[in-house]
């Protein structure tokens, strides 16, 4: 068994008014120096088998035109095996 792990997040030249939003809460309530805050998504797939050659290339097509816009988002891919 294998599981796919995707993080998604938006292009740093992209506005992120969730993560402006959270960056306030986090200063009200106490946490010092925060800088920026910037928020995304996390997929996690699990597959059974073994993730191929073949099945990699189509894990990022599908990650590029499902789970992430990639106009304005960036996407990381990553296998872990045997979870």
């Amino acid at each position: 068994m294998a599981r796919v792990v995707v993080d998604v997040m938006l292009k740093p030249e992209i506005l992120d008014p969730e993560g402006r939003a959270i960056q306030g809460a986090l200063t009200r309530l106490g946490l010092d120096g925060v800088s920026d805050v910037r928020q995304g998504k996390r997929f996690e797939i699990a597959l059974d088998g073994e993730v191929s050659e073949e099945r990699a290339e189509t894990l990022n097509r599908l990650a590029a035109e499902l789970l992430a816009n990639p106009v304005i988002e960036d996407y990381r891919l990553r296998v872990e095996e045997g979870q």
